[in-house]
């Protein structure tokens, strides 16, 4: 029997948890308070969108991985789709919104461990430099772990929702308006939709799900609106709680509304140790899929082939990750939360919208109407269109300076 009909053990129900896990985690406890500066209580509004631009991107992605069963996402999608040039922008796209990634969960996770100050920096540093020494070693997380820090993160957010509901105390839910601005709104959106990053992990199980071409699109529905669910809650319950202001102006908005809940502390104790569980897992995730990713690039001679050296006792890519904890030390230590956020959305939305490409190119294998990829190219394009002046000309700057690279390395091309 082969190895890859071994691997087919997986059906609707594991995927669509493998699904949600990937999605519902760190996020959780970064993002609202961003989206309400956004677009105030039209963040819910915000969130329904972010979700449809993931269930096209995650159908594009699922499409692809049928027929290219191959690691690299759409780095490699876009290679055998499009060419190497669109694989290339892909895979740069990857690393520096995944970059950007670091730097938000090590300031999420400061922010929840530490009161204020320039502490947090110092602390959001360190999670970095102790992770990346982890990560070093050839340690990673293992899928066990993921699926308790996520049992621990849902059950948290369970209790923490439903105390809410209990308590006595300020409800703003009664009297939320909410006054949608377009703007806002897309922002918003750009910034809800770092959220469901991880959504992709359902599209590539084509090799371990019995019956892919019927398991992966259920899992993806299933998974996306379980996730919407859980960050619909959430929201709720942070406007229901905080209200639009004290949430916008929050650092720590799940934090503060347990502290409300609960005035013994229990539950704000609980928040904080499933939020920091949560950041540095998916931390050193990160991390280890940019030392891959990185390492995959610079042995198709894409990025410098410097950074394809592979430790001979860890036997890991140890330049890259050397040099991504140093890139990503200084956006926590010079860098705020929603520009980091906005950054990385900035990335991973053009990723996507070269998979979105490549499916819209692709001719055999397919699973879904090309007008799924349509609309999915012009969502991430016009979120990426919405995010803030700085944010943008910087990632079109970062962007350049990647694909003049590769000009340099590849001239032939």
């Amino acid at each position: 029997m082969s190895q890859s009909t071994l691997a087919r053990r997986l059906g609707l129900g594991d995927a669509t948890v493998i699904g949600v896990g990937s999605m519902v985690g760190a996020g959780v406890f970064a993002v609202f308070a961003p989206a309400a500066q956004a677009a105030g209580a039209a963040l819910l509004v915000g969130l329904l969108l972010a979700a449809v631009v993931a269930y096209c991107n995650a159908t594009s992605s699922a499409q692809l991985a049928a027929v290219h069963p191959v690691a690299g996402g759409s780095y490699a999608y876009g290679r055998a789709e499009l060419g190497p040039w669109w694989g290339f922008a892909a895979g740069w796209c990857f690393v520096i919104g995944k970059t950007a990634s670091c730097a938000a969960m090590a300031l999420t996770f400061a922010a929840y461990v530490v009161p204020g100050g320039w502490a947090q920096r110092l602390v959001a540093v360190t999670a970095v430099l102790v992770l990346a020494a982890i990560n070093y070693r050839g340690i990673t997380r293992t899928a066990l772990a993921t699926r308790i820090i996520v049992a621990v993160v849902l059950a948290v957010l369970l209790v923490w929702a439903t105390g809410n509901l209990l308590a006595d105390g300020p409800s703003h839910l009664a009297g939320l308006s909410i006054e949608p601005s377009l703007l806002g709104v897309l922002q918003s959106a750009g910034l809800l939709f770092f959220a469901f990053a991880g959504y992709a992990r359902i599209a590539t199980m084509g090799e371990e799900v019995r019956d892919p071409a019927r398991t992966i699109p259920r899992a993806i529905l299933a998974a996306l609106a379980i996730a919407l669910v859980v960050f619909t809650v959430v929201a709720l319950t942070l406007l229901d709680r905080l209200g639009v202001e004290a949430l916008a102006a929050s650092t720590r908005p799940v934090h503060e509304a347990a502290a409300m809940i609960d005035p013994s502390g229990a539950l704000a104790l609980a928040v904080t140790v499933a939020a920091a569980l949560a950041c540095l897992g998916a931390l050193l995730n990160l991390m280890t899929g940019i030392g891959r990713t990185t390492l995959a690039m610079a042995r198709e001679r894409d990025l410098p082939t410097w950074f394809a050296g592979i430790h001979p006792r860890f036997q890991v890519p140890h330049r890259a990750e050397v040099v991504l904890a140093v890139v990503v030390s200084v956006l926590v230590a010079f860098g705020g939360l929603r520009e980091v956020i906005s950054f990385s959305s900035f990335g991973v939305l053009l990723y996507y919208t070269v998979a979105n490409l490549a499916a819209l190119r692709q001719r055999e294998g397919r699973r879904y109407p090309r007008a799924l990829q349509v609309l999915g190219i012009a969502l991430c394009l016009l979120l990426v269109a919405t995010l803030t002046w700085p944010v943008l000309l910087t990632g079109i700057a970062v962007l350049v300076v990647g694909l003049l690279g590769r000009r340099l390395l590849r001239p032939a091309d």
